[in-house]
């Protein structure tokens, strides 16, 4: 597995060359960042440079199609995604996310109509470029009843989705946020297939109850409750080898430097990974 971080938690960044930079200065390997605003900042060449001089792949980009909204927006986004699945293959990317809340305003049963057709023709894009689409379930329990009706928010119901939308391109993006307050187990990660993993992320939850977890509540892996250990143990045994990016939502940001909080998020790497056995 790729140690990878994404610029969430991180404090106030200059940029993406500046993520690139300090994750390949404390041992990352990959870095989730937007393809085109990278090659539009430096250029393809110096791009395609910085990364290979400090060892950093692009460990996933974001979806850049709001495929939650009306038909409008979902088309002119989907004009866009062209240009972001190739600047993300030129500089050898060939993950993409995006997130499912577990509510929605729009009646359910519509919603899941449109949104498996959008995103079907997205992942059909995203395919034709090489690069896989993943989908994240979300668990925090107070997202459940932020909108009208209820959505999606388990592994299995995503799982069921990916294949309805019937698409091989398409996967989870395995969170261990939303893997805990899902209630999900080891035993859920053992039950799955490593390519139906596209991209995970990693962070850690407070001592509150689960109910209470929040998710704007995220702390650094190995400071809270969430077995990461045995998350990470249970990756490596179905043999996923792609990114785990550390992403931390706070509604308070840490105090301290960019640099300062990509050092401890290696120490907080350290520790898990050392905790699950893994270097």
């Amino acid at each position: 597995m790729l140690r990878g971080l994404g610029g969430a938690g991180l404090g106030a960044l200059e940029n993406e060359i500046q993520l690139i930079e300090l994750a390949g200065k404390y041992g990352f390997q990959a870095v989730d960042i937007d393809a085109v605003t990278l090659i539009e900042r430096v250029g393809e060449k110096k791009a395609k440079e910085l990364l290979s001089d400090n060892g950093v792949v692009i460990g996933s980009i974001g979806l850049p199609v709001n495929w939650r909204s009306t038909e409008e927006e979902f088309l002119n986004g989907l004009k866009k995604l062209g240009e972001h699945a190739a600047a993300a293959r030129l500089l050898g990317c060939t993950r993409c996310c995006t997130y499912i809340l577990p509510s929605t305003d729009y009646p359910s049963a519509h919603f899941m109509a449109l949104a498996t057709r959008r995103l079907r023709s997205c992942a059909q894009m995203l395919g034709a470029y090489g690069i896989g689409l993943g989908l994240e379930f979300v668990g925090p329990h107070h997202l459940r009843t932020q909108w009208a009706n209820p959505f999606i928010w388990t592994m299995d119901e995503t799982l069921d989705w990916i294949a309805a939308i019937g698409e091989s391109n398409v996967g989870l993006l395995l969170d261990s946020y939303h893997w805990y307050t899902t209630s999900s187990t080891i035993a859920d990660i053992l039950a799955l297939k490593p390519e139906q993993i596209v991209h995970v992320h990693l962070n850690d939850a407070p001592n509150v109850p689960v109910e209470a977890a929040l998710d704007g509540g995220r702390i650094y892996p190995g400071e809270g409750v969430i077995d990461l250990a045995g998350f990470l143990k249970g990756l490596h045994a179905i043999g996923y080898a792609g990114p785990v990016a550390q992403e931390i939502l706070a509604q308070k940001p840490r105090e301290g430097t960019p640099e300062e909080l990509v050092r401890h998020s290696k120490e907080c790497y350290d520790k898990v990974f050392g905790a699950a056995g893994l270097q």
